[in-house]
């Protein structure tokens, strides 16, 4: 019969006990001898059977109702049941980053399956002395405690005795973890004679089935310890922060008694009565022979030690939240792993895969630091930032953080929104991307040959007729004026080169003219370009100045192109699924092309890293081959750097979330730190500036190649320009002449002179000659000779002129940033 502790468990999903128990008269004390086992395994089917003729018998009303006559009850009960099925039992699931580290766990119920021989002997010892001490002797059923049991019930019109063992143990847990219904569950639940058939029916088949190793080890895997932890791996991490393989006596027969009554003997909650608990299993162990009675004793005298270890279900507590909630939306969306949602989900939150992701931990943790550090979680401004980093030439993202904590959005630094993905991956629709756009209207230029000398006019204000959309319609509103940012920024012509770094908007709205707004919006898309709610690009003039709301992802996969030279690679974040027995699962793969031919990326390349040497983001290098492109939205309501090496991409958008246009980006301080207006250089550029060194410090620099000759030569307009001489005049002319020319201007220190007066520009470096538009041309001011005279020069006045004004030591573009302004058509 069974004995104290043997039989019906407790409801490993409410924590409820089983039936109530009578204290047997003796305990079984004699071990269970290998020949005795053996014995006990060869009479298993004729034991089994006698039980199912037994059981049939005194059940023939039940039976009946099934439609089994009573000459038949016997084979009834012996025969398989239909459906019966072992798999289905929830484990859960693990994202690792490219490292093997873990970024998150999702399960339904916290399980990880293992083998026999990943568990402690002396677990299977307890659980086998409290559970079910003759496990290995009976069959199927245990005649003597189950047809007792039975016959109690029966005689007294209900369940009061238990008798279980673990074989349906096994099969009740079995039925309710693969219950998807309420009604399921219900019947797994129900306290009735038609769900004890059932129960042995399967206990029955399954042991015809399975080895008895087999079963117990199912079981151990199955059953429910309590807050949370199913199955013996779980509990021992979650109790001890150990493996079950490790655990010793105490921890052994503490989770063998918790198996009884999960929620009563809980130890975190109820540690007096865990506690009770496994002294009960320390003796009964000893009481079958299966322990020494002085070890024991010893481990009765131990306390209580956990160490337990909560692991939370889902992207919260990532330390990469809101790439695991990319990765995890990415399974519940997409049909390659599963026809329906309800499919996917269960694929993830039960199915035990092991999910190996292309998450760079270096980068990520850079990009983390970089975003928190200028645009702090719980800011004053509520100003938000979100990055993603993308490997050219793979699709692979790296890197995605968004600067706030994955929760509530009414908690302040949380929201739900994934700012750096697309909404279908987080629910965010974009934000518009600025200048950005201007390097798709330069890759096309240069995809149609345009060579880098190519000027043309950039007036102060533009008007945006003469365009034609990709169906041929004309586009464009001859009311508006669209206009530079800066003053002095118009009014003259501007080379390809010059132009790009400057970001001046009415150049390149006269580029993409002279190129075609459609050819345009199609060079954006073979990047990978469309808006972040899914829809396709908006075409209007105005294209080229980044109306269309974007994410941060597709920027930084569609200038990761460039980097590798021409080639456009979908962005991805899986690399391979396994399930628990370490099949491999299809998933997404590669998909990469040619978007351009690679000696117009390498022009591409040519022309954007100079924006970061002398450009609208001069100082934001990185020591190593490197190109961007600042962006700032209309009425500073959002800003935005995107740029690249031949070996990461990242793009970075600062803005309010609230929406930009209520809440501009002026007269802005966070925590401290106060901006005027804020542009593509201010903050997003060296945010993407520390996470790129960051992220890049441990690997060895790549190199962008040289263009074809065709974009230098002179007869396609080299982009060269003759430096004026400058010699003999006053600083304040010399510098508007080398801005009017289309150079930079500095002055450097005075220098003796006696052929050019004091006060007037003495000499220059370069001289006077040709140079690429944009470089940096310093003057030296004369001092007079070095015998106190004024010096002199025919025509210009000799030393009679009076001192030169104060003159500012650099000039050029007023402001660091991005002279982009947006005006939507």
């Amino acid at each position: 019969m069974p004995t104290e502790g043997e039989g019906d468990t407790g409801d490993p999903e409410s924590g409820a006990p089983g039936p109530r128990r009578r204290r047997p008269r003796r305990l079984l004390t004699r071990s269970t001898t290998r020949a005795e086992k053996a014995r006990a395994l060869r009479g298993l089917g004729a034991l089994g059977g006698l039980a199912g003729v037994l059981v049939a018998l005194m059940l023939l009303p039940t039976a009946c109702t099934a439609g089994v006559g009573a000459r038949d009850a016997a084979g009834w009960f012996e025969s398989e049941p239909d459906g019966l099925t072992t798999s289905g039992v929830p484990q859960r699931s693990k994202i690792l980053a490219a490292d093997g580290s873990t970024i998150a766990t999702f399960f339904y119920q916290n399980r990880v399956d293992v083998p026999m021989n990943k568990i402690a002997p002396v677990v299977r010892e307890a659980v086998l002395a409290i559970e079910d001490s003759r496990f290995y002797e009976h069959g199927a059923i245990d005649t003597q405690g189950t047809l007792r049991a039975l016959a109690t019930n029966l005689s007294s019109g209900q369940v009061d005795q238990g008798g279980s063992g673990i074989t349906q143990q096994y099969v009740k847990n079995l039925l309710l973890t693969q219950a998807d219904s309420d009604a399921e569950r219900q019947a797994a639940r129900e306290i009735s004679a038609a769900r004890k058939i059932r129960e042995l029916r399967y206990a029955v088949a399954l042991e015809k089935r399975y080895s008895k190793d087999e079963i117990l080890r199912r079981y151990l895997n199955i059953a429910y310890y309590g807050d949370g932890a199913y199955g013996i791996e779980a509990a021992a991490r979650h109790y001890f922060s150990k493996h079950a393989s490790e655990l010793n006596l105490a921890e052994a027969a503490l989770l063998a008694g918790v198996i009884r009554y999960p929620y009563a003997y809980d130890p975190i909650r109820h540690p007096g009565a865990a506690r009770q608990r496994r002294d009960t299993v320390l003796d009964r162990m000893a009481d079958l022979g299966r322990l020494d009675r002085g070890k024991a004793e010893a481990a009765k005298r131990q306390p209580i030690k956990l160490d337990v270890d909560n692991v939370r279900s889902g992207c919260v507590s990532s330390k990469a939240p809101f790439f695991c909630d990319y990765v995890q939306r990415e399974i519940l969306t997409n049909p390659v792993f599963g026809k329906t949602a309800v499919d996917r989900e269960k694929l993830l939150k039960r199915g035990g895969l092991t999910i190996r992701t292309t998450l760079d931990r270096r980068a990520q943790k850079a990009a983390q630091r970089a975003v928190d550090g200028h645009v702090p979680q719980k800011n004053s401004a509520h100003k938000a930032a979100a990055e993603a980093m993308v490997e050219p030439g793979t699709g692979e993202i790296k890197a995605m953080v968004v600067d706030r904590k994955l929760g509530p959005d009414n908690e302040r630094g949380k929201t739900w929104i994934n700012f750096a993905a697309d909404a279908s991956h987080g629910s965010s629709i974009g934000m518009q991307a600025g200048s950005t756009f201007k390097a798709f209207t330069l890759a096309a230029a240069l995809d149609e040959g345009l060579p880098f000398g190519t000027r043309l006019m950039a007036p102060r204000a533009y008007t945006p007729v003469g365009y034609r959309n990709c169906d041929g319609d004309r586009v464009g509103d001859p009311t508006a004026s669209l206009r530079n940012s800066a003053d002095g920024e118009g009014g003259r012509e501007f080379s390809i080169v010059t132009g790009t770094h400057h970001s001046v908007n009415t150049f390149f709205l006269a580029l993409e003219k002279k190129v075609g707004l459609c050819d345009t919006v199609k060079m954006a898309e073979r990047l990978g370009m469309k808006q972040a709610n899914g829809k396709p690009l908006e075409e209007y003039p105005s294209f080229t100045l980044g109306f269309n709301p974007v994410s941060p992802l597709r920027m930084a996969a569609a200038y990761a192109a460039f980097g590798a030279r021409g080639k456009y690679c979908r962005p991805i974040a899986i690399r391979e699924i396994r399930d628990p027995a370490g099949k491999k699962l299809k998933v997404p793969g590669r998909d990469c092309k040619q978007a351009m031919d690679e000696g117009v990326a390498d022009a591409v390349n040519y022309v954007l890293r100079g924006v970061l040497t002398k450009g609208t983001a001069r100082g934001m290098g990185l020591g190593r081959d490197a190109a961007g492109k600042t962006g700032t939205v209309d009425n500073f309501s959002a800003a935005w750097f995107a740029g690249y090496t031949p070996d990461l991409a990242a793009a970075v958008w600062v803005g309010d979330p609230r929406g930009g246009y209520k809440h501009p980006m002026e007269s802005l301080c966070m925590d401290g730190q106060c901006y005027g207006a804020v542009f593509g250089a201010t903050i997003p550029a060296p945010i993407w500036r520390q996470s790129m060194l960051g992220a890049l410090s441990h690997t060895d620099p790549g190199s962008f190649h040289r263009p074809p000759s065709r974009y230098f030569s002179k007869g396609s307009g080299e982009d060269r320009a003759k430096v004026p001489d400058v010699r003999g005049m006053r600083p304040a002319e010399a510098v508007a002449r080398l801005r009017a020319a289309g150079f930079r201007a500095r002055i450097g220190a005075a220098v003796p002179s006696r052929r050019y007066p004091k006060g007037t520009v003495a000499g220059m470096s370069p001289g006077p000659g040709s140079a690429e538009p944009g470089n940096t041309v310093t003057l030296y001011v004369s001092k007079g000779s070095k015998r106190g005279e004024a010096g002199g020069r025919p025509g210009r006045g000799g030393g009679q002129r009076p001192p030169a004004p104060p003159v500012p030591r650099a000039t050029g573009t007023p402001r660091a940033g991005d002279p982009a302004q947006q005006a939507p058509a």
